[in-house]
């Protein structure tokens, strides 16, 4: 499984959402990995999820255009292990 570096976070966030990151990119990238190897899920949708509102169909992540509770358990997963880096640095 090929895990997300600091930069392609950052690079995504400028390049591919024509927007400059307000967040650590490093901690944020360790936490997406994070939840993508216990998801067993690839850590590039699980970014777009979390960026993009992207859904994952395959781990039902939204119904109706909203997310399911699956959908907001990952994402606040990713927020809290994000928050953890944050205030371990």
């Amino acid at each position: 499984m090929i895990e997300l570096g600091s930069m392609d976070v950052f690079e995504y966030i400028q390049d591919d959402l024509n927007s400059e990151p307000r967040h650590n990119c490093e901690s944020l990238a360790k936490a997406i990995n994070d939840v993508s190897r216990e998801l067993e899920f690839d850590s590039f949708r699980i970014m777009q999820l979390l960026l993009e509102n992207k859904p994952i169909d395959a781990l039902h992540t939204h119904s109706y255009g909203f997310h399911t509770s699956n959908g907001r358990e990952i994402i606040n997963a990713i927020q809290n292990k994000y928050y953890e880096y944050e205030s371990a640095s």
